[in-house]
């Protein structure tokens, strides 16, 4: 018995120190956990970098498919076959007026629709059209209101020979640039 009241002590006091012991971990682990949120609140190099790469390549997946400048050029055909349509439509009004008599600027041989070629603005603008078109890249594509002044809409006509058929066409294509010209004819 007398072993047991010596060994007993002796436990106490381990266990005293023991309990002491955890109660510091415990209250150092609930300091430290904290610490190691703050440490963990950002992101790691390699996902940042992932996510990088993903928005890169999604980016330029989208450049590529909506290419801004091969819609402009689009756009810019479009507004092209529409002037070429409506100066058409003119001159077809033109020549149903005057018993089918095209204006004296069209020949068989392929102008400029411009004050040194063939000169229609006198003859279409305000009576048939409300201004002349010019191509989106002459001069921002403005239309042309006034017919005394120098002017060039970079848009040609032509007549045939033989049926007094009228084309008109845009040489000026950007899609594929310059290789296919846009052209009417009535």
């Amino acid at each position: 018995m007398t072993l047991l009241r010596e060994v007993r002590p002796c436990f106490a006091r381990h266990m005293v120190a023991r309990i002491k012991h955890k109660r510091f971990w415990i209250r150092n682990l609930r300091y430290s956990k904290s610490n190691i949120k703050d440490q963990n609140a950002g992101f790691t190099l390699i996902e940042l970098l992932i996510v990088i790469a993903i928005l890169t390549t999604l980016i330029t997946a989208t450049i590529v498919v909506l290419n801004p400048g091969i819609q402009f050029s689009k756009a810019n055909n479009v507004k092209r076959d529409s002037d070429i349509n409506a100066i058409l439509s003119a001159i077809g009004q033109y020549a149903a007026d005057n018993k089918g008599a095209l204006p004296a600027a069209i020949t068989t041989t392929p102008q400029n629709i411009a004050n040194t070629g063939a000169n229609l603005c006198s003859v279409l603008v305000t009576q048939y059209m409300a201004s002349l078109p010019e191509d989106p890249l002459t001069n921002g594509g403005k239309p042309i209101t006034n017919c005394s002044s120098a002017y060039n809409t970079n848009y040609t006509v032509v007549k045939s020979g033989t049926d007094n058929r009228v084309t008109v066409s845009a040489p000026a294509t950007e899609i594929p640039p310059g290789t296919e010209i846009l052209s009417i004819t009535r």
